[in-house]
């Protein structure tokens, strides 16, 4: 637990950032009013996500490495924020649906449905509690090894020695 003490203080603070981006669409209308821009504006939440991983992988750079880190240590280290953040997301996904935003699901079935992008049963299916879960375990997973990936070819240490990796 203390290894890893590092992405659980980022995962939370990623925790922190989703719920606060999730309030701020729901203020500002995005989740009834502003429906049909809300897919557009919550792409955008990539930007911040990435900037935690950036963060957490600098800090774990200097805090645990003392500065000198190799990309499996800075991937690894990615990889397990990413899994923590996965694991917080179910979290997420019940506070913004039953304290946020409780009236989302039936705002964005009553809009598919009205424009014909899909039937009422296809709606209810794919706008639920279970499915967003589901979506963001696998999306946050995916998106999580990817910004790893590509974060900790900029993070690791130029010259470093290889005996380190093992």
């Amino acid at each position: 637990m203390k290894k890893s003490k590092i992405e659980i203080k980022w995962a939370l603070i990623s925790a922190a950032m989703y719920l606060l981006w999730m309030l701020l669409e729901k203020l500002t209308g995005l989740h009834d009013k502003y429906l049909e821009q809300q897919q557009y504006i919550t792409a955008l939440i990539l930007f911040p996500s990435f900037i935690i991983y950036v963060l957490a992988l600098s800090d774990k750079k200097r805090t645990t490495y003392s500065g000198s880190i190799t990309y499996k240590q800075s991937f690894l280290s990615g990889c397990l924020l990413s899994v923590y953040i996965v694991v917080l997301s179910p979290v997420n996904q019940l506070i913004t649906h039953y304290l946020i935003s409780p009236d989302y699901f039936e705002n964005i079935t009553s809009y598919t449905v009205q424009k014909g992008i899909l039937t009422k049963v296809q709606a209810i299916q794919q706008f639920n509690i279970g499915n967003y879960i589901i979506t963001g375990l696998v999306a946050g997973l995916i998106t999580g090894v990817i910004f790893s990936a590509i974060i900790s070819f900029f993070i690791k240490s130029k010259n470093i020695n290889h005996e380190q990796e093992k």
